[in-house]
């Protein structure tokens, strides 16, 4: 009898990555996740997620435990068995390795043999963390997707899915999981608020306090998280929004460069000209003649 799992059930921004590896214990799916909201489900078996490619801003809330994270490659997250996720965002896209296994990862007669306490036997709602031993397994496991299944792949699913399980239970189980202390990270939400921000204010004179009150963080922090968050400081950011609202307003040929250099926060023609040539290659009057509507 097939794994039950949810994932065309909660990954509703998603599509499939080739076809899925599953046995009776064990499903494997490589998906590819689009930036916004998932569906909430509660899950029918234990979810170990590792992102392979791509970067993504996670906010989660899983049995009343709000989560917030980055998603990059090298990190995992894991949803226990009958976990009710009432929320899920990503604010990027994703590539990932799906791990589905059975509620009970270790049979109770196993877990006498070994003389694990069955009440501890049950994982925390983890993510965001880095583990090289997750890493290794998960790999194993990638590399049986996109072939055809070997006769001796039942012995060594066994034997990966027996370790991954004693991995999983000695290290994210409710007993011992401790969750990284970690400065907050800037989550879809704050990042949404910042960007709106500086949209609204392109005339104005955009400082880093600005932009950190925005987000509720120190300067220091919140400079840090923004690059972690969008692969640019916040003063390289605004730049290069004030740079394209000018080519469009170039493009228009309605304002004069003196007008669309007050217009989107430059100060004067002269910096106006000095910034775009530098982020360009062109004078904005240059550019007005080559993409002139």
């Amino acid at each position: 009898m097939a794994l039950a799992t949810h994932g065309d059930q909660k990954y509703l921004i998603s599509e499939q990555l080739g076809d899925p590896a599953e046995w009776s214990s064990l499903r494997l799916e490589r998906r590819l996740i689009g930036s916004g909201a998932q569906n909430a489900v509660t899950t029918a078996c234990t979810e170990i997620v590792l992102i392979l490619s791509g970067k993504a801003g996670v906010s989660r809330e899983g049995d009343g435990r709000a989560e917030e994270g980055i998603a990059r490659p090298g990190t995992a997250w894991i949803v226990p068995a009958g976990t009710h996720e009432r929320r899920l965002e990503l604010s990027g896209s994703i590539e990932t390795l799906h791990i589905f296994l059975p509620p009970t990862l270790i049979e109770q007669s196993a877990l006498e043999d070994y003389e694990i306490d069955p009440v501890k036997a049950k994982l925390a709602y983890a993510g965001g963390f880095a583990d090289p031993m997750l890493q290794q397994l998960g790999a194993a496991f990638q590399g049986m997707l996109g072939r055809p299944q070997q006769p001796t792949d039942r012995l060594m699913v066994d034997g990966m899915q027996t370790a991954l399980a004693g991995h999983l239970l000695g290290n994210y189980g409710v007993d011992r999981w401790q969750p990284q202390v970690k400065s907050q990270a800037l989550d879809p939400r704050r990042l949404k608020r910042v960007l709106d921000f500086v949209e609204a204010r392109l005339a104005d004179d955009i400082g880093l306090e600005d932009l950190a009150a925005e987000a509720c963080l120190s300067p220091f922090h919140f400079s840090r998280l923004f690059r972690e968050a969008t692969g640019l400081s916040p003063s390289r950011y605004v730049t290069d929004r004030r740079v394209q609202a000018a080519r469009e307003k170039l493009g228009l040929a309605e304002s004069s460069l003196v007008e669309i250099a007050l217009d989107t926060g430059f100060g004067s023609q002269a910096n106006f000209i000095r910034v775009f040539r530098k982020m360009t290659g062109l004078t904005p009057g240059q550019y007005r003649e080559i993409h002139r509507h």
